[in-house]
Order: C-alpha cells, then sequence, then structure tokens
C-alpha cells in the first residue's frame, strides 16, 4: 500500500471542536509503521478483499504513542461502489502499534485507556448489544415538514452490497441535518464529503457525497444540527449521478439492514434488487422518485396506525373485540402508547399478536395494526 496524498495532519487537527481533547502538534506525515499497522487491520477487517490504498488520517495525539483518527479503504472514482471507513484508535507498545477499529474490542479497549479520547467517547466507544428493536429515534436528514425526493430505494453501502442499509435523498433546499443527536466525525483525510454520527443505543448514521460539509472530530451534534449540503463529493471514491446523500444506517459499528426501521415516520422495505425499495407511512407507499414527507422524529412510546390498505383502525374500550367500540383512527395517525396488555389475536402488515395497545385517551387499538418497532410493549404492560 502507498501513503494516500490526502493524509494531511496538521488540517485534521483542526477539526477539534466541541470536545476538545489533548493532542499534541501535528506531523507532516504519519509514522510508516503506523500506516502499516492501520493498513493491516483494513486489510482484515474491509468486506472487499480487493487492493485498495488505505488512508490513514491522525486526528489526536500526532507524534506521540497514543493516536486516534479515521481510516478508509479507498476506492475508485467513478464507479458504482463507496470506500469503507472506520474509527481508529491506536497505542505503541515495545516498539509495536497496537491498533483497534472502530467496532473491534480492542478499539473500545484503546479508546478507554487513551488520553487523547474524551470522557464522553470513552462512554460512546463501549460495547452495546442491540437486535429486534426497530425503533430509531430519527427524523429524515432533512427539516422536518419538508419534503424530498427518493431517487434510490433501498440499496448496500457500496451500490448492490448486502445488507441494504442505505437510501438516496435530494431535494429541498439541499441542507443534510443529523437524523438524530450524537457525536459526529469527518471520515475522509480531506475533509470533504463523508459524515458520520454516532448516536446512542448502538446506532450510527452515515452521509456521503456532501457539499461545503461541517469540519468534525468528536463534535457533538443536536437532530437537526446542518452537516453538509447534497452533492457529488467522491474524495474517497465512488460515483454520484447527481447532487443527493447517500444516508445509511449503522448499528454495533457495522451497516445494518434499513427495512423494517422508522426513520422520520417512514418505514423502508426492501425490493428483490438494488435501489427499488419502498418507504411505508401507515398504508401509504412511497416508490423511488417520489417524495418523502418529513414527519420528524417517531418517539420510543408511539406507534403510527397501519391499517394494512384500509383507511380505518376501530379503537375499543378494551384489549379485544369482545369490547364496545369507542371510535376510529385514521391509517398514518401517530399515537402514544401508555402500555400494552394481551387481548383477542388479530393480523395485520407486521405479523399476527394478541398484544393490544392503550392509546394516550384510554382506548385501545390491536398492535397488529400499528408499527411500533417491537414485538413486544413499547411502553410497559397494563395493570
Amino acid at each position: 500500500m502507498t501513503f494516500n496524498s490526502q493524509l494531511r495532519w496538521g488540517a485534521a487537527l483542526c477539526f477539534a471542536t466541541a470536545l476538545a481533547v489533548p493532542a499534541t502538534a501535528a506531523q507532516a506525515a504519519p509514522q510508516p509503521d503506523l500506516q502499516q499497522a492501520v493498513t493491516a487491520k483494513v486489510g482484515l477487517a474491509k468486506a472487499s478483499k480487493a487492493s485498495s490504498d488505505v488512508q490513514v488520517n491522525v486526528t489526536r495525539g500526532a507524534g506521540t504513542g497514543t493516536v486516534f483518527g479515521t481510516t478508509v479503504a479507498l476506492v475508485p472514482q467513478g464507479q458504482d461502489t463507496h470506500p469503507e471507513g472506520w474509527l481508529f484508535a491506536a497505542r505503541l507498545v515495545d516498539g509495536k502499534w497496537q491498533v483497534g477499529l472502530e467496532g473491534e474490542r480492542a478499539f473500545s479497549d484503546l479508546a478507554a485507556a487513551s488520553p487523547v479520547v474524551s470522557t464522553k467517547e470513552k462512554q460512546l466507544f463501549a460495547p452495546q448489544a442491540a437486535g429486534g428493536d426497530f425503533r430509531t429515534g430519527m427524523r429524515l436528514p432533512f427539516a422536518v415538514g419538508a419534503s424530498w425526493s427518493m431517487p434510490g430505494g433501498a440499496h448496500g453501502w457500496a451500490g448492490t452490497d448486502t445488507p441494504y442499509s442505505s437510501v438516496d435523498l435530494s431535494g429541498g433546499n439541499g441542507q443534510v441535518l443529523a437524523a438524530r443527536g450524537g457525536t459526529a466525525y469527518t471520515m475522509c483525510g480531506n475533509g470533504k464529503g463523508w459524515i458520520r454520527v454516532i448516536h446512542d443505543r448502538g446506532y450510527a448514521t452515515d452521509y456521503y457525497h456532501l457539499s461545503g460539509n461541517i469540519a468534525a472530530n468528536g463534535l457533538g451534534v443536536s437532530e437537526g444540527t446542518f452537516l453538509g449540503n447534497i452533492g457529488t463529493d467522491v474524495s474517497c471514491g465512488g460515483s454520484a449521478s447527481g447532487p443527493h446523500v447517500h444516508f445509511a444506517l449503522r448499528q454495533n459499528s457495522a451497516y445494518v439492514g434499513i427495512a423494517n426501521h422508522n426513520v422520520g415516520g417512514w418505514v423502508f422495505q426492501n425490493a428483490a434488487s438494488a435501489y427499488n425499495g419502498t418507504a411505508l407511512h401507515g398504508s401509504t407507499v412511497r416508490s423511488p422518485g417520489q417524495q418523502l414527507y418529513n414527519y420528524g422524529a417517531l418517539g420510543f412510546t408511539q406507534g403510527i396506525i397501519d391499517s394494512n390498505g384500509g383507511t380505518t383502525v376501530n379503537k375499543r374500550t378494551g384489549p379485544g373485540t369482545g369490547y364496545a367500540l369507542a371510535g376510529s383512527v385514521a391509517d398514518g395517525t401517530t399515537v402514544n402508547i401508555s402500555c400494552s396488555k394481551n387481548g383477542t389475536s388479530h393480523s395485520g402488515r407486521w405479523g399476527t399478536t394478541s398484544l393490544w395497545n392503550r392509546l394516550s385517551d384510554g382506548t385501545w387499538v390491536t398492535d397488529a395494526y400499528m408499527w411500533t418497532g417491537l414485538a413486544t410493549p413499547v411502553n410497559g404492560t397494563c395493570p
């Protein structure tokens, strides 16, 4: 592997922002053995075994025995693929570099002991187990109340690879905003194009092809923080046919299928092939090329009524069809759930269940006609 011309240590140190941590003066280039050690790790971790240059961007601790930064397995520009990137931590021990990549236990251990990693980051990088919970607490990565086009439905981070973690979004004022609060990092060594935000509950989001993006090296961001504009940047490789953001979902330090997750009120669905997946809001279906209205983040104790093709869903005075009718609620309505309890069994889009949810107005709706992101109660069991 060769050194990449985009290794600019001094510029990378300027990324330090809200989460300021100790760092020493930068050197002109990384120590060769560090480049080799990180490159060897990347070679084992990257999904594609094809040869590629590895970019090592030290953003903290340059010239010392403890460093932190990002590393990217670059891909050729103009090809329908995308680079792979990781945060990394390294420590010099007995003349050899110990390296941990994001997602490895070695990364969290090295970060936990590192003087150049903040206390908040150490907590964020600790191993987290998550699965079976499709609630993200995220909005779509643009203004709430706006509508953008989805030129590409669910597809892989690198295009046709699996899992289908990503969707392409464009339109509006072009401003890409953080889908949820978290800690942000600029991935490419020249500071352009690619932002990763690490959230709570093991989730993270990637935003690629950005134009005029912020510089971030552990920057705390809130939901809705400006990250950059839609663009066609391919600083780390890949292709972009028109200005958009390549938005990807990660969980436990790896790309995860975006299908069945709710982002901005929409539950994404796969198709048989990449880029053709749809998005659901209740029974409303949006296909590639159509508009997605940003409803904002769905709360963790909320649900979206999904009549599975109907217009309304009946409400009852208790958890079952043996209880009296108490009105109805329209398809696509966001409801607040007080608690849940088993009752009569029903089947809907999301499966067959005997679970019923008591709404904040005291009425009950079967969980079969509601998306909540869990197959179990989202706000405890009713007495």
